[in-house]
């Protein structure tokens, strides 16, 4: 168990991940401060569900910091080449049942305007949607 209700992730766990993580070694601006503590802040927003800009100061530094480097391991693959190499290992130890996984193809339809998108050629069949005025739909209907 951690001892801080911020950590996570156990120094074991860590020295699997961190060789996977770039480094800031070679490129240019300021260098990488604490890895660990940028990944321990992600995993503590997704743990909880709080927005970015509440995460505890105190416990993980800036915000804005663990946001940037979560969103720019998103973009270049990190995160994937992790969950990949962690798969791997734990599949290989045999902590991985491959027969429990199960695939769900349950399909929820939407009703024609559930959807936020303009169709400005479509007549969906409503008032609303041709842009009238009740009094002038009521005046056509009535000549019906």
């Amino acid at each position: 168990m951690s001892s801080s209700r911020y950590e996570a992730i156990s120094d074991e766990q860590w020295a699997r991940i961190e060789p996977l993580l770039p480094s800031s070694v070679g490129r240019p601006g300021r260098r990488f401060e604490n890895n660990r503590r940028v990944v321990e802040a992600i995993i503590y927003r997704y743990r909880t569900g709080i927005p970015w800009r509440d995460l505890p100061v105190e416990a993980f530094g800036s915000w804005k910091t663990a946001w940037k480097r979560h969103r720019r391991y998103a973009q270049d693959g990190t995160w994937d080449k992790v969950l990949a190499a962690l798969l791997a290992d734990a599949d290989a130890a045999g902590k991985i049942d491959w027969t429990a996984v199960s695939v769900d193809a349950t399909i929820n339809r939407a009703h024609q305007h559930a959807t936020n998108t303009v169709r400005p050629d479509q007549d969906t069949g409503g008032p609303v949607e041709l842009h009238k005025s009740s009094t002038r739909v009521r005046r056509e209907s009535a000549r019906r």
